[in-house]
This record gives structure tokens, sequence and C-alpha cells, in this order.
């Protein structure tokens, strides 16, 4: 009895070390900042403190970032795209919704589901599944971009045509810069 509780223990110790070992560090070590090329001190007069002005520099342009849909997911929102095009609208969203779970934070499956509730009649449903895509597709133009045209085409179907407009040009806008 006792050899067995001592091969449990080995057993224990060892895959606790095993699992130990292979844990990365959650923090990693900031890199050092660049190095700043030194800039000769500008010209002064005799009696004049040095100016200690610093020159403003440029900020990086922000990385874009499209959202990709993972395999499980494309061959979701294929499948609810063909139960839409038969008007299937209630399994073309349970399929949307099945990807959500699988990638809750992609905007592109929120613009999905958002053309299913536009499909369906659902508007206003439509307009927030679309304003959810821009706010997480922040380096994406691309994402917002459609996002804003399904915000556009919700306000058509409502027959607010100026606020359609208006999201429609934000919606060209980011495809053209």
């Amino acid at each position: 009895m006792k050899k067995r509780y001592r091969k449990h223990w080995v057993l224990l110790a060892a895959s606790a070390l095993l699992a130990a070992c292979a844990v990365p560090s959650p923090y990693q070590k900031p890199a050092p900042p660049p190095e700043q090329p030194e800039t000769p001190p500008a010209e002064t007069q005799p009696g004049e403190p040095p100016s200690t002005v610093e020159q403003p520099q440029p900020s990086p342009a922000p990385v874009v970032r499209e959202p990709t849909l993972g395999p499980a997911s494309r061959a979701l929102v294929s499948q609810a795209q063909t139960q839409l095009a038969t008007k299937n609208y209630t399994v073309a969203a349970s399929s949307i919704e099945r990807a959500l779970r699988i990638e809750p934070d992609n905007p592109l499956l929120w613009i999905e589901l958002g053309k299913v509730r536009l499909a369906e009649g659902n508007y206003v449903q439509a307009e927030n599944m679309a304003r959810k895509a821009v706010s997480m597709a922040v380096n994406a133009p691309r994402a917002q971009s459609s996002a804003w045209r399904l915000i556009a085409d919700s306000y058509r179907a409502r027959g607010k045509n100026i606020e359609a407009q208006e999201a429609q040009a934000r919606s060209d806008s980011l495809t053209r810069g």
C-alpha cells in the first residue's frame, strides 16, 4: 500500500516540476529606450541662459491590424451566409453566435451578425452590432468602414437619410484614407 502512495507522490512531484518549467515568465523586462543622438547646443548670446526648449517628436503612425477569421469562424460565417441567402435568419444568427463564442472580440463577426439583423428587419440591433464592431476595430480601417456602411444601411432602412449619408461618408473616408 505504501509503495502505491509513494509512486503517486513521485508522479505528482515530477509533474509539478515539469509544469513549473513549461510556464513562461509572466513579466518581460522592458526594452531599453533607444539612444537619442546628441544635438549640439544652440548658439546663445553671452550672458543668456541656454535654451531648454525641446523639439517635439513626431508620433508614430498607428499600426494597422485588420482582423481575420479563424478557420472555425470562417466555416460558421460561410454557413450563415448560405442560410441568410435562403432567408433562414434564426439559423444564420445562431451560426454567427456560435462563431462569436469562439472569437468574441472579432469585429468581423459582429458585422456579420449585424447583417443578419438588418436582413430580418431588426434595424436598431443591426446598428448596435455595427457600433460594437467600430469600437473593436480601432486600428482596422477596412473593418471600421464595413461597420459604418452597415450603420448607414440601418439608418437608410429607418428613413434617417441624413444620418445615413453621414455614416456612409465616414465609411468612404476610411476606405480612401
